[in-house]
């Protein structure tokens, strides 16, 4: 069996995929990885589906030693790693060989860095995913003397790259009206849009804190709502009105107000946000929000065109020797130009 054998591993490594959706009505939510742009990035790099399982590194990596030649993508939050001491490049494919090691330090920018495996994490299936979902304990954290197993691994590309859009540091996050946002006067919806928030220290797969100066957003009669439907992007405000963001792992119903959605597009980047970091909300309009999101799909199914080779330098190659560096031979006292030769 291929795979990948756990040596030393961060607290809060995770089995995630594309989650479970459509279990609400079970008390369950969809889970997954917090950001699916980069495990959608991983599929483009090893030319597999996205559907395939990975690794999620939350701040901290580990060390893992190949059983068996494998192929691999990193991307995500940027992290330092090296394959048996030589420095690897982020957001990008390589080749690693039965035994050698591969050692992931901890988060340059970002949360959630992401280790894929030419075929995927093979792990065994539980209701019809194999997303990790910690708050309802559907599998765990991994180990250290955990063997994470690959699948049928039909690709041969490595040595591949692609451009990583910059979701790391915070930024604006667009929003769309919900079916609780009447409950907010004009006014608080409008201070809401024109408050300079940061990341909170209070965050996990469920959601993240927002923190910001002056007073909290209140909703009309909050006191008196009913416990309703949540989705990853609703932005539910605390009994003291300080908003927090919900995100893949988020409870499945709530009775605190909600002021709006952030769209799915940009959910990543209040995951990938670290603490302290600057966050805005900017209001869009439905239709507005529909055309963003539909791009961003359209974007997305279309990564695989968009990676390039990696251009690395021979000098620093421990693995130089394992190309292809020349298509042919010939003898050195051959005539070239003799009958049959270069005509």
């Amino acid at each position: 069996m291929k795979g990948l054998k756990t040596l030393r591993v961060g607290p809060s490594v995770t089995v995630q995929d594309q989650g479970r959706p459509g279990r609400l009505a079970q008390g369950l939510s969809c889970g997954g990885a917090a950001d699916l742009l980069a495990l959608a990035e991983g599929a483009a790099l090893l030319r597999q589906s996205p559907d395939l399982a990975a690794l999620e590194l939350a701040g901290m990596g580990g060390i893992f030693e190949a059983q068996g030649d494998l192929r691999i993508a990193l991307t995500g939050a940027p992290m330092s790693v090296q394959r048996d001491g030589e420095t690897l490049s982020w957001n990008a494919s390589h080749l690693m060989r039965d035994g050698q090691r591969l050692e992931i330090g901890a988060a340059k920018r970002g949360v959630y860095g992401y280790l894929h495996i030419g075929g995927g994490i093979d792990s065994a299936p539980l209701l019809g995913a194999r997303a990790t979902h910690l708050i309802s304990g559907l599998g765990g954290a991994v180990a250290v003397g955990d063997f994470l197993q690959a699948g049928a691994d039909a690709g041969r590309d490595v040595g591949m790259t692609l451009p990583a859009e910059d979701r790391f540091g915070g930024g604006e996050l667009r929003i769309v009206e919900s079916f609780q946002s009447d409950l907010f006067s004009t006014e608080v919806r409008k201070r809401f849009a024109e408050t300079s928030f940061t990341r909170g220290t209070r965050a996990n797969r469920m959601g993240v804190e927002l923190i910001s100066e002056g007073e909290g957003f209140a909703a009309a009669g909050q006191l008196n709502i009913l416990s309703e439907i949540i989705v990853p992007g609703d932005v539910q405000m605390t009994g003291d009105g300080k908003p927090f963001i919900l995100l893949r792992e988020a409870q499945t119903t709530g009775g605190y107000p909600r002021i709006g959605t952030v769209l799915p597009c940009d959910l990543f980047r209040a995951a990938q946000a670290q603490a302290g970091e600057p966050l805005r909300l900017r209001w869009v309009s439905l239709n507005e929000g529909l055309g963003i999101q539909g791009k961003f799909d359209k974007a997305m199914r279309a990564l695989p065109s968009a990676c390039k080779a990696l251009v690395r330098d021979p000098a620093t190659m421990q693995d130089l020797l394992s190309y292809q560096l020349i298509s042919g031979a010939i003898s050195a006292g051959a005539d070239l130009f003799s009958d049959g030769e270069f005509k």
